[in-house]
């Protein structure tokens, strides 16, 4: 089975998130999921710079759920 990642950016200001982005490639464990998705959390916050984050408290959340992509 494959795990798809889901990025989700979030505002605390606002208390609204945007919808999820699904990371396009699918990994083979949760563990490696779980890996990818601090390091893209952390990517995209930095990405953002200090001065956006701190005026809106974004944040990124993310999932890591079995993928139910069918290949075609």
């Amino acid at each position: 089975m494959k795990i798809l990642l889901t990025l989700i950016l979030c505002s605390g200001i606002a208390g609204e998130c945007l919808p999820g982005y699904d990371w396009p490639v699918e990994f083979d464990s949760y563990y490696e999921c779980l890996q990818e998705g601090n390091i893209q959390a952390y990517n995209k916050l930095a990405l953002i710079g200090p001065e956006e984050v701190n005026e809106f408290r974004m944040f990124v959340k993310f999932n890591c759920s079995p993928s139910e992509r069918v290949d075609t």
